[in-house]
């Protein structure tokens, strides 16, 4: 070894890559003793390099100082620093001209990291992670991750053979933060870092925050600018921002983007994000729907978990194209005025090797204690709610999908999870909160936390629970004890719902309750009336299948329990394939089985559903008045020996209500007499047995004057002809 200025423990450290602070001995230093400069690199495989001096192209060639690739030379008589390139030689013949990462201040400022390490940087997406820049007039990429407890981290990838001794980063103290400046990597490198943990071993892990990542079953991440697409949605996020959308129609169509539909059924056989909105978006316009939710669209290595299971929260997945793809769907969505919400995953997060578990070795973003961080059902990690950078990351997500994606809305998945420390958990299995309780107080004070920035932010958005326990107040402002949501998914209703129409119409008699329990308390939450994916996999049997009876009852009874959704209570959901029947359960592997439409009842479902859907929209009754029980009105639940319900559904004006005749057996009625409130011409404006969707064409097709015998509790009665297994809709012609 060639005598060097610089310490020589430190040299072996960066020639063994372990050194926690390269920028203490690689770049430009002044050496103390003397008026002098000292340049040090480390290239490992070079035999030579030459410093260049970028104002005056002098050369400095540098001596090799070990012969793995650390290089130094001294400049004497010379004590200001300067801006330099490297040129290096490698065995192979090749010159490479780089400009010294070493060189740069460091980027994060330290504002920044105290936010960070507060849980108040609401965008430390923008710091953290990689991002393309500009520094100096150095065109490069800036990376920087958080790992505190690792003794070393470095950036590899292609461009240095992924060899963890060539970049390693900045260390910035308390914070856990590393960073580096790499200039010259450009949109497209692939990446990792190479993490040395404090047992000595070497993790190599993909960025928590990268923007793109491989597809499966590669995992690195890619180097990605997301601000190179030009949006034209302005109109719909100043429409959004500045309405009620309590008071507005919303009726979701659950996407899966990989089984929508497809190119094959091949493995990868999908169709890109700008393939799918160019369908998907005229489609869900001309159904009637007004909001899209996808299916979590970050990226996740197993497609099986339906993109539950996440290791890249910031990543739109490569699956179906680049971001920049994905951000042509939702702007092509908010142009056709059609809003966009997307599943989100806060709860918990897989084991894959190059995500998020034991990041540096530690356990980072979850518990070390299995009681407090890991599911047993589930086999993932529970994120550790009560840890600052933690709860940073997922609110800077949230917030992230929503700056830079203009997502309207994030339906957070497996809300119970959060606020219950036993669940899913026998006894034993879990802790108990600081008071001997099993409410997770931590991830209890994130979700408020998290819906209180978001809004700040974002008031148009939608923050939605599928949450299926009895919490209350969860969609309730924090300040008076809820949890901030805007919505709640409504679990309750949907499971006695499906079990209720699952009967035979024969025994539906004796479970009446299971349709009229939920008048009790549909005002008491934001409810969003949910029949979704969770409900037609792993043996529970399509919508269509649910419905006892022959093939024709079986059409009827779907028609009917349609109709009974949009008249109850509540925004509507509806998973994709429902709307025109389809037989078999959902597999995530192929399409949907659109053939189907060749077949007239399917068809003629489809033509109902969307009809409905427009109905919805135009009918201020239907929509108005969600969430107050000003807006529902019994007319009569208890004829349980006909399982008939009626009801009334009424807007702001009382001269919009609507009545609801929901008939679920097979059976017709001749002069059904019920109460009517309005002594007046009564018109049916909407019949799932019209012949036109498939039915018997039994009806009430003249409509008919209320009589002045008064029935249930009204002044006024009206009598009818019910068609078997239906739903009608009459109007009042009060105006």
């Amino acid at each position: 070894m060639i005598k060097t200025t610089a310490n020589l423990d430190e040299v072996y450290k960066i020639v063994n890559a372990e050194h926690a602070d390269p920028f203490n001995i690689l770049g430009i230093h002044s050496l103390d003793d003397e008026n002098s400069l000292a340049i040090r690199t480390f290239l490992p495989g070079a035999k030579g390099v030459n410093v260049i001096e970028s104002a005056t192209d002098n050369r400095y060639g540098m001596n090799i100082i070990d012969d793995s690739g650390f290089f130094e030379v001294v400049i004497h008589d010379r004590s200001d620093f300067f801006k330099y390139t490297l040129e290096a030689v490698y065995d192979n013949g090749n010159t490479l001209i780089t400009n010294d990462p070493y060189s740069f201040l460091p980027v994060i400022s330290d504002f920044d990291l105290q936010l960070f390490n507060e849980g108040n940087h609401h965008r430390i997406y923008e710091k953290m992670g990689c991002h393309l820049m500009t520094i100096d007039g150095v065109v490069g990429s800036f990376f920087s991750v958080w790992a505190p407890c690792a003794k070393r981290v470095s950036v590899v990838g292609n461009f240095n053979q992924w060899d963890g001794r060539s970049h390693p980063m900045r260390f910035r103290g308390p914070s856990g933060v590393w960073e580096l400046f790499i200039p010259g990597l450009e949109q497209g490198e692939l990446y990792k870092f190479e993490i040395k943990t404090p047992h000595n071993d070497l993790y190599i892990k993909a960025d928590p925050y990268a923007f793109y990542a491989e597809l499966r079953p590669a995992t690195a991440s890619i180097v990605y600018d997301l601000d190179n697409y030009t949006w034209n949605d302005q109109n719909w996020l100043h429409e959004r921002d500045n309405s009620n959308s309590f008071e507005k129609p919303i009726s979701i169509y659950e996407v899966h983007l990989g089984s929508w539909q497809r190119e094959s059924d091949e493995e990868n056989g999908f169709y890109t994000y700008r393939e799918i909105a160019d369908r998907l978006v005229d489609y869900v316009k001309y159904m009637g729907y007004t909001h899209i939710e996808l299916l979590p669209v970050s990226e996740h290595p197993f497609d099986g978990s339906w993109g539950y299971q996440i290791t890249g929260y910031y990543a739109a997945t490569s699956r179906y194209g680049e971001p920049k793809d994905f951000m042509y769907l939702v702007d092509k969505c908010h142009q056709n005025g059609i809003g966009v919400i997307m599943d989100w995953v806060p709860a918990h997060f897989p084991k894959d090797g190059h995500g998020l578990a034991r990041f540096d070795g530690t356990a980072l973003y979850e518990h070390y204690d299995m009681k407090q961080g890991e599911h047993p059902d589930w086999g993932t990690h529970i994120f550790n709610f009560g840890r600052l950078e933690v709860k940073n990351f997922l609110i800077s997500n949230a917030m992230f999908w929503f700056d830079k994606y203009h997502i309207d809305g994030l339906r957070v998945d497996a809300v119970a999870s959060m606020l219950y420390l036993d669940y899913g958990k026998k006894e034993g299995e879990w802790v108990p909160n600081r008071w001997g309780g099993k409410e997770n107080v931590d991830a209890i004070e994130f979700i408020r936390h998290l819906n209180t920035v978001v809004y700040k932010y974002h008031p148009g958005i939608m923050m939605i629970a599928e949450e299926s326990t009895s919490w209350a107040l969860i969609t309730k402002p924090p300040y008076v004890g809820g949890l901030g949501f805007k919505y709640k998914w409504n679990m309750g209703w949907m499971n006695d719902f499906l079990r209720y129409m699952s009967m035979d119409s024969v025994f539906r008699k004796h479970h009446q309750n299971l349709l009229t329990f939920s008048s009790m308390y549909c005002c008491t939450e934001n409810f969003i009336l949910v029949l979704s994916h969770d409900e037609v996999v792993h043996g529970k049997c399509s919508m269509l299948s649910k419905m006892p009876g022959d093939y024709w009852q079986k059409f009827a009874g779907l028609r009917a329990s349609y109709g009974y959704l949009y008249g109850h209570p509540g925004k509507k959901l509806l998973f994709m394939g429902g709307e025109f029947g389809q037989f078999i359960e959902w597999n995530y592997k192929q399409s949907l089985d659109w053939h189907l439409l060749d077949y007239d009842m399917h068809k003629k479902m489809q033509d109902y559903v969307r009809d409905l859907n427009n109905l919805y929209k135009n009918e201020q009754a239907l929509h108005e008045v969600d969430f107050s029980y000003d807006g529902f009105e019994w007319i009569d639940c208890k004829d349980t020996e006909h399982s008939i319900i009626c009801f009334m559904r009424k807007g702001k004006d009382w001269r919009d209500s609507l009545i609801f005749v929901c008939n679920f057996t097979p059976a017709a009625h001749e002069n059904y007499r019920i109460g009517a409130p309005f002594d007046t011409f009564y018109d049916e404006i909407f019949n799932s047995d019209w012949e036109k969707y498939g039915g018997s064409n039994v009806g009430n097709f003249n409509g008919m004057q209320a009589d002045k015998e008064g029935c249930h509790e009204k002044p006024y009665s009206i009598r009818l002809r019910i068609p078997p297994l239906s739903t009608i809709i009459l109007r009042p012609r009060l105006k």
